[in-house]
């Protein structure tokens, strides 16, 4: 049996009085294992701290500390309640997130069952307001382990939240482990650093223990977020560094290691996907400061990451300014699309005819379920509406091995249902590069059955992602995502026997893939052209 009461749980709060109440009743309802709930109002001045003092009131368990001033972070104020704290351990809660039931007493048992100062559970990312559920670094979490410490299990490191964890208090204080104080953008790298170079015993749990809403239509956007300013890069580049440093000064090469190939594989791609969204001066800024930093990484670190993000670094470190970015961009999606043309140097795979020592290694060993593929798909909406596609060849692999069909299954992306699946026969064709080997198809799309499957939201256009499905006659395949080319990029209003009009738009992401909005009947046309008409 679980002893009870030994958990207090730190909610930080500034400016947020329209979500800080769901975020405490969410502590709050964690039962027995929770002794209090201690709430940090940052100086706000919107009523998020008369919010918490009326939440306050209600239950004894809920303290509320108010500061004079405001921190400009994370990290005082998670410093202020680590310290106020009576709990033997503690965990923390952003005042726009939510805990899920039973998450307090899951990590509690967890750490007392294997006498460990740290246990960590799986974290949901929660797109709103579609309420899409996207796993944080799952691979971490599938199944109940113990970790002797992270130098043994380095891949600990790719998990930088500091708020899907519970900590003992001891274990914090006597290794002086706290966020950074002030307006530090990315606090929790810093902290999870310290933590993990403390070397503590580490239980990790498969259970959900926290809900990370992720508002990215928000008038004001979360400090991590907000990634419009290349001030942002910096500061993520600042807070990557200070955590290899802390990992090198207590000895843990393998740590320093493990940090700078998440940078590459998580960091880098993230950024360089969102690169062409941004304006020339921030692209070469963008460019300089990751250079200089990149300049410094040891070829081992560029050797263990994931081939996209290795060959995405050198093409930064050869080129003094920004280049290639559409070609950058979709290698950096995931999955990764390597763009035509396909230039060779002695021999090798490599970027360009004029960057050849940029080698796309492993592209001859990979197999063939990892290679990046591109999957070129132009829209074309109407009464029959079809999609005309042309799988690339990628330095022979794909001849070799001969593909013969392809599927494009669609899946909704608020709860990631699979929705209907069309085949097509692939047919070798010239490529419009000439030389290149390519093979294209067609597929017919019922968009009606996409309404149908909308299940009570076809008001509003419901967003369905699409991929492809390429089977080879050797018996190899491979999935793809759509790059989403052409013309027919853009709104359209069909007639429909079911529903009277059908609202159907494909469009590309921010990675470049192909995705399709569609919504049904003429209530949709009417709130779409009035939101219109708002803006």
């Amino acid at each position: 049996m679980t002893p009870t009461a030994q958990v207090s749980i730190v909610v930080i709060a500034f400016n947020d009085a329209v979500h800080v109440r769901d975020a405490v009743r969410s502590a709050l309802s964690q039962g027995d294992a929770v002794a209090e709930v201690i709430a940090v109002n940052d100086a706000s001045t919107d009523g998020t701290g008369e919010a918490l003092d009326a939440l306050a009131r209600t239950d004894p368990r809920l303290r509320v500390i108010h500061r004079d001033g405001n921190s400009g972070g994370c990290g005082t104020p998670r410093n202020d309640g680590v310290r106020a704290a009576t709990g033997r351990f503690v965990m923390f809660l952003d005042s726009d997130d939510v805990l899920p039931p039973g998450a307090a007493e899951a990590l509690l048992a967890a750490a007392l069952r294997s006498d460990a100062p740290v246990a960590a559970g799986a974290c949901v990312r929660r797109e709103l307001p579609v309420r899409r559920d996207v796993p944080w670094q799952p691979g971490l979490y599938r199944e109940a382990a113990v970790h002797e410490s992270a130098e043994a299990s380095p891949q600990l490191v790719r998990d930088t939240l500091c708020v899907n964890k519970l900590y003992e208090r001891t274990f914090l204080f006597a290794h002086g482990i706290t966020f950074p104080e002030g307006r530090y953008t990315y606090e929790d790298f810093v902290f999870t650093a310290r933590v993990l170079a403390a070397a503590p015993r580490i239980a990790t749990i498969p259970d959900a223990v926290y809900i990370w809403h992720v508002r990215r239509s928000a008038a004001r956007q979360s400090i991590s977020l907000d990634r419009t300013d290349v001030a942002n890069w910096q500061a993520r580049i600042d807070a990557h560094r200070a955590s290899v440093q802390i990992f090198q000064e207590a000895g843990h090469k393998a740590l320093a290691l493990a940090a700078d190939t998440k940078f590459l594989d998580h960091d880098l791609r993230m950024y360089v996907r969102e690169l062409h969204t941004r304006g020339g001066d921030y692209r070469t800024e963008w460019w300089r400061l990751t250079r200089d930093y990149l300049a410094g990484f040891d070829e081992a670190a560029l050797r263990a990451a994931r081939a996209p993000a290795r060959w995405l670094a050198r093409v930064v470190l050869a080129s003094p300014t920004p280049r290639d970015l559409e070609r950058l961009t979709q290698l950096a999606a995931r999955p990764g699309r390597l763009l035509p043309p396909y230039a060779e140097a002695n021999g090798h795979a490599v970027w360009s005819p004029d960057l050849p020592e940029v080698e796309l290694d492993a592209l001859g060993t990979k197999p063939m379920h990892r290679l990046p593929v591109t999957v070129d798909a132009e829209p074309a909406i109407g009464p029959r509406s079809t999609l005309r596609l042309r799988v690339h060849d990628l330095y022979g692999r794909l001849a070799a091995a001969g593909p013969v069909s392809i599927d494009i299954e669609l899946r909704r992306r608020r709860d990631d249902r699979r929705g209907p699946v069309h085949t097509a026969a692939l047919t070798a064709a010239p490529a419009a590069t000439g030389s290149e080997t390519c093979w294209t198809a067609e597929v017919v799309l019922d968009l009606a059955t996409l309404v149908e499957r909308g299940s009570g939201h076809a008001a509003d256009p419901e967003p369905w992602d699409l991929m492809a499905e390429v089977r080879c006659a050797d018996g190899a395949g491979f999935r793809a995502s759509l790059r989403a080319m052409g013309p027919g990029l853009r709104r359209r209003v069909l007639p429909s026997r079911r529903h009277g009009l059908l609202l159907a738009q494909p469009y590309a992401t921010t990675g470049g893939a192909l995705s399709l909005r569609v919504a049904a009947g003429v209530r949709s046309v009417w709130r779409i052209a009035a939101r219109r008409f708002r803006r």
